[in-house]
């Protein structure tokens, strides 16, 4: 298998023949043909329907000419679907590592498992792509803090999937809540509740044919194949996922502080546990956490194997100052007076449900729309990776605080744990040989 540096050291010899091989019909596609942008796609599995719908309804501007999975049969699924959708048929490929040697590739989209994120981001930026990466952007705080740097180096945009900030009715309360409509904010709740099942207790098998499974463990060190994390439960291993609380927590976290106007925090508790199933699972199901700041305080619980919903909500965000409060979620917001009575409300006409892993909608949509204005017309990016990673690392925080079980103590220049050299253990993590990520 060809590692990072050998991959990078064969790039910068200008080993990029494959764009001219790759096919007539890609060549042909090369940007200045036309106005509109060459995607590829990388990770094909449930969230990247959602960037395939987010792509036909910004066509005008952009086209899927690649994609590239791991998996064969998810990647001829995906390339069918990109097909009929878009009306010509991508390029497929296993290794993404083909796609950044192509020049006829404008942006890579990443919706792969939490530990290739940041790894890829950066190898995109790296190539010369512009990259929209799926939250959270890295598997642990290390990585993000090389990926932001990554991003100044190499002047491509990187934007983070929390598509809440490209919502119209979203921007508009926030901005409201700016100019006072609660007073002062000060205090943020927001969870997260589903009813997700046992994982069981896996068993050792035989890698199926259709599976690549040392390029999809990628940067991890590497471990057995068992029968059940492929292709959903990876999120709860620690080794590729980050649990809950990053695969759903990123979103609300990053509204709520997004209100109270607020990076790192102070300080950052963390308590919980697996109590609903005895299995495999490595994280939590049921966790609450706070981050303290000087004058205000944000609140994330989930509860991801009990479906008792919050406000009668599975997910959402509540902002509580000094003059009121307001309800946040992805289905519009609520405005409430001290008293608690509700005075005014927004509801986009649809509702959203928690149980859904593909997440196809207009915020999206728009998220797209933003990330290509940005790369066609310079338009400031909603969520570059800059502002998408301090809600990340804080949630990153959490779980390592969960681990060790006690307060952390933080840098809020940066979010690092001061005076335990235990918890800061866990601000990195051992990559598979040659794969390390660097810049």
């Amino acid at each position: 298998m060809v590692t990072r540096r050998e991959f990078l050291d064969s790039l910068a010899a200008g080993t990029a023949g494959l764009a001219i091989s790759a096919s007539a019909q890609s060549y042909a596609q090369i940007l200045g043909s036309n106005e509109r942008l060459n995607f590829a796609v990388i990770g094909l599995n449930s969230r990247a329907y959602a960037h395939l719908s987010a792509l036909k309804a910004n066509q005008q501007h952009a086209r899927i000419a690649h994609v590239c999975d791991v998996e064969s049969n998810i990647l001829a699924r995906f390339a069918a679907a990109t097909e009929k959708q878009m009306g010509t048929a991508p390029v497929t490929h296993k290794d993404f590592r083909k796609i950044l040697e192509l020049k006829d590739v404008d942006a890579i989209t990443i919706a792969t498992p939490d530990h290739w994120h940041a790894p890829m981001a950066i190898l995109g930026l790296e190539a010369g792509k512009n990259v929209y990466v799926e939250k959270p952007c890295s598997h642990n705080p290390g990585e993000g803090a090389l990926l932001v740097a990554a991003q100044k180096k190499y002047g491509k945009l990187c934007q983070m999937g929390t598509q809440q900030r490209s919502s119209d009715y979203t921007i508009d309360i926030i901005e409201k809540i700016h100019n006072g409509l609660v007073g002062r904010p000060y205090f943020a709740k927001c969870w997260y509740n589903n009813t997700r099942k046992s994982i069981g207790i896996g068993k050792e098998v035989p890698v199926p044919a259709t599976l690549d499974w040392d390029l999809w463990q990628g940067p991890a060190p590497r471990q057995p194949y068992k029968n059940n994390v492929q292709p959903y439960n990876w999120h709860w291993f620690r080794i590729w996922g980050t649990g809950e609380t990053l695969n759903n927590g990123t979103h609300e976290v990053d509204v709520c502080r997004w209100a109270l106007g607020v990076d790192f925090p102070n300080r950052v508790t963390s308590s919980g546990g697996r109590y609903a199933y005895k299995d495999d699972w490595q994280f939590y199901d049921t966790l609450i956490t706070s981050f303290e700041y000087d004058d205000k305080m944000i609140a994330w619980e989930c509860t991801c194997c009990q479906g008792m919903r919050y406000f009668h909500r599975g997910r959402g965000s509540l902002i509580e100052g000094t003059k009121g409060t307001v309800l946040i979620d992805r289905d519009g917001y609520e405005i409430y007076d001290l008293d608690g009575r509700k005075t005014s409300e927004f509801k986009v006409g649809h509702k959203t449900s928690t149980a859904d892993l593909v997440g196809a909608d207009s915020m999206t949509d728009a998220h797209f729309a933003n990330f290509i204005a940005g790369i066609q017309k310079g338009e400031p990016l909603h969520a570059p990776v800059s502002v998408g990673n301090v809600a990340v690392t804080m949630l990153q925080l959490s779980n390592i605080a969960w681990e060790v079980n006690r307060e952390l103590d933080l840098n809020p220049a940066d979010g690092k744990i001061e005076n335990d050299p235990e918890a800061m253990r866990y601000w990195d993590r051992t990559y598979e040989k040659g794969w390390e990520p660097r810049i």
